[in-house]
């Protein structure tokens, strides 16, 4: 395939555009630094910045430089590129559901989401009549995570969400539940704003809840304290956190339970962006979601992570 990876220098891309050339693809990396970039392009500005040029001898866009605008999926679908992204955020992935584009768009293709949507389909036949399935996401406060990932997290303090079950508002780090981890025993999580859980709900029929935390306890419970906090979300992304490069993600439903974990968040993600965007080219036309195409029996075998899952009492 031929591949433009939007970001591609960045923590995520730069690891997507290098998977994808060791997988025998041709990857050109696309940013705004022309020091860096295979292909100059301003992602946001899709119109003017030189993003058309760009797609036009490309079979598939990855995006992951945390540019959010449908436009950029529109102008690729026109050129005939299939299009990946793997944002978190639901507002962009509903503005993108609402295009018709004339090639494939596959969505929810990372960490969470991505590996999130696959575990919480695969418990999904497990769930008692009516009963919720809960989203357990924690990654490593210590790994250094690209300034679109860093942005995105502060900026969910403070703010609100519709419950994509009842519609009702849910501030971001507050109404916590308790997890039984891996590795590392009871968690207190909390209520965020990723968009695996307002796809899933829908899709899956059932009430779908995503809870997030960081290794660091002492950080998690921090999260909760300035989410309440006028301004919060202005502190400054680029400090350096204590704690390791260590994450889980889990799905959980009635006494089933699924998980995934591993070291490297930014590395898991491209791993499975980089598959996903192998996925993107034999789809038919319209707008896909990952577990939509694909399951946990479907993932590569070289993936950086450990899947588990056993049957045991719901915590908290």
């Amino acid at each position: 395939m031929r591949v433009l990876v939007l970001g591609g220098y960045g923590a995520v891309g730069s690891l997507v555009t290098e998977r994808l050339r060791a997988d025998g693809h041709t990857c050109w990396a696309a940013g705004r630094d022309p020091g860096r970039a295979d292909r100059v392009v301003d992602a946001g500005a899709p119109e003017s910045g030189g993003f058309r040029d760009a797609v036009e001898d490309v079979d598939v866009v990855v995006n992951v430089s945390g540019a959010e605008d449908p436009a950029l999926v529109a102008i690729a679908a026109e050129r005939g590129a299939a299009f990946v992204d793997a944002t978190a955020a639901h507002t962009y992935v509903a503005e993108v559901e609402r295009l018709a584009p004339r090639a494939p768009v596959l969505l929810n293709v990372g960490l969470a989401p991505g590996l999130t949507n696959l575990l919480a389909a695969d418990v999904r036949p497990h769930a008692p009549a009516g009963a919720a399935i809960d989203l357990a996401v924690v990654l490593g406060a210590g790994e250094a995570h690209g300034a679109a990932g860093s942005a995105w997290a502060y900026g969910l303090l403070g703010r609100v969400f519709p419950d994509p079950d009842t519609g009702t508002p849910v501030r971001n780090f507050t109404r916590p539940s308790v997890f039984a981890l891996p590795g590392q025993g009871r968690r207190r999580l909390y209520r965020t704003d990723f968009c695996d859980q307002h796809v899933l709900t829908r899709d899956l029929d059932r009430p779908v809840r995503t809870y997030f935390g960081l290794d660091s306890r002492p950080l998690t419970v921090a999260l909760a304290g300035l989410t309440r906090i006028p301004g919060a979300r202005r502190l400054p992304t680029g400090l350096h956190l204590p704690g390791s490069d260590a994450w889980t993600v889990l799905a959980r439903t009635g006494e089933h339970v699924r998980w995934a974990r591993g070291h490297g968040q930014s590395r898991a993600t491209a791993a499975l962006t980089a598959w996903a965007a192998v996925l993107a080219d034999g789809l038919e036309v319209g707008v896909h979601h990952l577990h939509g195409v694909a399951s946990l029996a479907d993932l590569p075998e070289d993936l950086p992570l450990t899947l588990g899952g056993a049957s045991q009492p719901t915590a908290g």
